[in-house]
């Protein structure tokens, strides 16, 4: 690459490199390092020199060699063609580096993010002397069978359209569009670039007040997130969080999901990518990876990308969400993330603070969970997108008082703790009921109320007081054992397990509960409650409890989850099992109709 702004090599240490010889070099811009033309990004610049953070591996490079400034920004190519791929950390197609190299990247590969030569099918959404401005969707793509790409005008760019295209088949470098501005005209293509460190402009920010459902009972009725909130995953080694998030990403109802596989291990990611292809869509039947795009940045990539590709996914996240659609980003791990900008800085001579990191690791982070959101997005036709971050976290030892931990949980409205203690008992998912917590409870009940039942709040804030008095009673029950304890207090063991078993733990693997529907959690729940209520009135009527744990549906409540009639079956034995207990009351000629709100208060 031929340039008049070239400098070089003053000093190499890892991935930064301090060169010299350009003296309007800004910050921000990108650069190729090197005889190999290494693309790099200048995160420093000093009176006689600048510092450059380099994305791919510096073995080898000598001072001396020449370092060409390209007067860009590190952005992200934006159109049809993101879908269903799967990049590196700067947006290099790695199926078309595989067809190129081999499977091994070699430094100084450069591949177009987007394919030039495939033709889409366009079809035009304005006419001849229409006003356009930034945001407007002027046509739409069949991307994937379950994706639509809404191509919208460019932000900064407004006109009055004097040329569209028909109909018909065009490359995304074809001009589909010719507006004019006082007199200037200008060509629009399908393809767009953004400035990843930016975060991409909308008209207003909304509320969250849907929840983003997943299928797994613990974080939809317990600790939900609303589509355009924050969440965070911290959970130490083998506590379950990439299986977690890969569920997140395989059964989540929303449209689009973006996974940054930010410094994983190579065989997870290889795992995600075998299996997305042949897993279906509940809603669609189609396949999931028709409505995925995944940025692998293994942890044997350079350490300096890992930074780029959550920027990189998140601008990929905003550019969907500005078509109207509801996104989920996840990245796993945002750890490795930190951990790369603390030998970054390092490398750099920066102050470090507690454990090493650099001080302005909070408002890092602060500045990636903030590009979440629901916005009312710029242009016309008038549209409502969200992109929900989701964010894992690996504390060293499940260790939560070490900085990206307490950092994270400022800034998110979700905590999915998971707990070393459960996944060791094989109780998965491993979120710990105790430690997790949601602020987006109150707002998503509304959801709830109107869509499943006006007793869902009920139901659930009972069920979470019920476990964490269950938690106090284990204290005792461990010291005096359970036999000596009151008839009330055991019945509350009992009803925990069976809530821990029955409702908590759910299999990640295949079968009926895999994915639980909201009327499911809701029935189940109910179930399990309505048996506590009945059952702690019995209690109180002098029944013992042996009489109501020999009871065989006790069983069944605890295996209904997987009965392959689904909701069928949960309502069949909630009517067993209240027949049940109306018998035990008959027999001892008792009635039945206080709730035991007050044993759980």
């Amino acid at each position: 690459m031929s340039s008049n702004r070239k400098g070089y090599i003053a000093s190499i240490s890892g991935p930064v490199v301090i060169a010299k010889g350009i003296p309007d070099i800004k910050m921000g811009e990108v650069v190729y390092v090197g005889n190999e033309e290494l693309l790099g990004e200048v995160v420093r610049v000093m009176q006689d020199s600048f510092a450059v953070q380099v994305y791919e591996d510096t073995s080898g490079v000598k001072p001396k060699e020449p370092v060409i400034a390209t007067g860009k920004l590190l952005v992200a190519e934006l159109g049809p063609g993101l879908m269903a791929q799967t990049f590196d950390g700067i947006q290099r197609p790695l199926k078309n580096i595989e067809e190129l190299v081999g499977p091994f990247i070699k430094r100084g590969v450069k591949v177009n993010p987007l394919p030039r030569n495939k033709k889409w099918h366009f079809v035009p959404k304005v006419e001849k002397g229409t006003k356009v401005s930034s945001g407007d969707i002027i046509g739409v793509v069949p991307e994937t069978p379950l994706v639509e790409h809404r191509i919208m005008v460019p932000i900064g760019v407004s006109g009055t359209v004097v040329e569209v295209v028909p109909e018909g088949d065009y490359t995304i470098e074809d001009p589909v569009l010719v507006i004019e501005n006082n007199g200037k005209r200008q060509e629009l293509t399908m393809k767009q670039e953004w400035p990843v460190r930016q975060a991409r402009p909308y008209k207003e920010r909304l509320t969250s007040e849907v929840p983003l459902l997943i299928g797994q009972r613990i974080i939809d009725t317990f600790f939900p997130i609303a589509k355009g909130g924050a969440g965070a995953i911290p959970g130490g080694f083998g506590t379950g969080k990439t299986v977690t998030l890969h569920k997140v990403s395989m059964y989540s109802d929303s449209q689009i999901v973006v996974y940054i596989g930010c410094g994983e291990r190579g065989n997870e990611i290889a795992e995600m990518l075998k299996e997305f292809p042949e897993l279906t869509d509940p809603k669609s039947g189609r396949p999931i990876i028709e409505r995925s795009i995944v940025i692998a940045n293994t942890s044997n990539m350079p350490v300096s990308a890992r930074e780029a590709s959550i920027y990189m996914g998140v601008t990929i996240a905003e550019y969907y969400r500005d078509q109207g659609y509801d996104v989920t980003l996840i990245a796993d791990s945002t750890s490795r993330w930190a951990e790369a900008l603390r030998e970054i800085a390092g490398r750099l001579g920066e102050l470090p603070v507690e454990r090493g990191y650099p001080a302005y690791l909070p408002d890092k982070i602060a500045e990636f969970y903030e590009r979440g959101g629901r916005v009312l997005a710029l242009g016309q036709p008038e549209r409502s997108g969200s992109v929900t971050v989701l964010g894992a976290v690996s504390p060293p030892g499940g260790d939560y008082n070490e900085p990206v931990t307490i950092h994270t949980l400022r800034f998110v409205g979700t905590m999915w703790a998971l707990d070393t203690d459960l996944a060791y008992r094989r109780h998965f998912p491993a979120i710990n009921w105790l430690k997790s917590f949601s602020q987006y409870a109150d707002i998503v009940e509304k959801w709830w109320v109107k869509n499943v039942s006006p007793e869902f709040p009920k139901y659930r804030k009972k069920a979470l007081r019920l476990l964490t008095v269950a938690s106090e009673i284990e204290a005792i029950a461990s010291v005096v054992g359970e036999g000596a304890l009151p008839d009330d207090q055991r019945l509350i063991l009992l009803t925990s397990e069976i809530i821990k078993e029955g409702f908590l733990r759910q299999t990640a693997l295949s079968g009926e509960d895999v994915f639980c529907k909201p009327e499911k959690q809701y029935w189940l729940l109910k179930l399990m409650m309505d048996f506590f209520d009945k059952s702690y009135e019995l209690i109180r009527r002098r029944v013992s409890i042996e009489e109501i744990s020999k009871l065989p549906e006790i069983y069944e409540m605890m295996r209904v989850k997987e009965d392959e009639r689904g909701l069928a079956a949960v309502k069949e034995l909630y009517d067993r099992v209240m027949s049940k207990l109306d018998e035990i009351a008959k027999r001892h000629g008792v009635t039945i109709g206080v709730s035991a709100e007050e044993v759980v208060a």
